[in-house]
């Protein structure tokens, strides 16, 4: 065992960067962004239809099809925005690229109503702020939750008081929208209303890049989808592995030949009659010990990994019998 002071040194000198960034002094710049979005996305959709049949005279079914068109592809983009942002570039530069398309959607938008005044850059601008929003909306809230450390109680009263705050900044963005942009778009013209957004955005945008040093940023982890996957091979491919054989179970990039000789420290297998299967993705047999060096995660997964793979498993199935009941 290591020298109890040395450890608690260590741990002091491991968060030190950490205590540096996030909190209130780093989330205060995410809520800016929050709001403008919601300021933006309802201000055209309160009102879309309204310009639809009076601006584009096109029949209300016409117009209602398209907005609902709209409204649903906009709510199919959060799906791949999310993907994006845990496989390939995480949420910080997910948010960042998001809110300049955003942005550039807003202002096509504007002009097509105000200097252009083209049917055709108007729906293509109404999409390309669905593209934004795609990836604007699974990674903002995630990413102030990300700025709280769970382990540490006054984090974890401050987030809770965060996303109070939080929530009235939704209200509020909302709110503003319905009645400020639909005044201005009713009484100054689109253009304005319009221009009006974009000014938000752009100044959201800017406030967001003032905390770009505060910002605590995790690094991408991988689709859900792909490490569920990755465990049902990995289980599927060692059917005829069995624990008493080979007992040892893996917890991560940190083991090495030395765990062998010790008990995991803080993850357990959640063993479950349904799901005990999925247990033998971590055990490791006499092929992933003799490859230290890479592992295939397709082949051997981590117990934490296993772990959540069990967990949204038995959500997925909760939520079936529920359906199923309800019927």
């Amino acid at each position: 065992m290591g020298d109890p002071d040395q450890s608690k040194s260590n741990a002091l000198i491991t968060r030190h960067p950490s205590a540096l960034r996030g909190g209130w002094r780093a989330a205060i710049f995410i809520i800016f962004v929050e709001v403008a979005e919601r300021f933006a996305y309802q201000g055209i959709a309160s009102n879309l239809i309204t310009y639809l049949t009076n601006a584009l005279n096109e029949p209300l079914t016409t117009a209602a099809q398209n907005v609902n068109t709209w409204v649903g592809v906009s709510a199919l983009f959060p799906i791949l925005g999310g993907f994006i942002a845990d496989s390939y570039i995480g949420r910080f530069k997910t948010i960042l690229l998001s809110s300049v398309i955003y942005l550039l959607g807003m202002i096509f938008l504007t002009l097509s109503v105000s200097v252009m005044k083209h049917k055709t850059l108007f729906f293509l601008a109404l999409y390309v702020l669905s593209i934004g929003d795609g990836g604007h909306k699974p990674c903002v809230q995630t990413f102030a939750a990300d700025q709280f450390d769970e382990d540490t109680p006054e984090e974890r009263d401050a987030k809770s008081s965060f996303f109070n705050w939080w929530y009235l900044g939704i209200v509020f963005g909302s709110t503003a929208a319905v009645f400020v942009v639909i005044y201005l778009q009713d009484t100054a013209g689109w253009g304005v209303g319009l221009g009006a957004m974009a000014a938000v955005l752009a100044f959201a945008l800017a406030t967001f890049l003032l905390g770009i040093k505060r910002y605590r940023k995790e690094s991408p982890t991988g689709s859900p989808l792909t490490k569920l996957a990755q465990v049902l091979v990995a289980a599927f491919r060692k059917c005829r592995v069995t624990p008493r054989d080979h007992p040892h179970y893996w917890h991560g990039e940190a083991d090495d030949g030395s765990h062998l000789q010790c008990q995991p420290k803080f993850h357990t297998l959640i063993h479950t009659n349904q799901l005990r299967f999925l247990d033998k993705a971590a055990i490791m047999d006499e092929v992933d010990v003799s490859s230290n060096k890479t592992k295939n995660p397709w082949r051997l997964c981590s117990v934490t990994q296993v772990d959540k793979a069990e967990t949204t498993s038995q959500q997925g199935s909760s939520l079936s019998k529920y359906r199923n009941h309800q019927v």
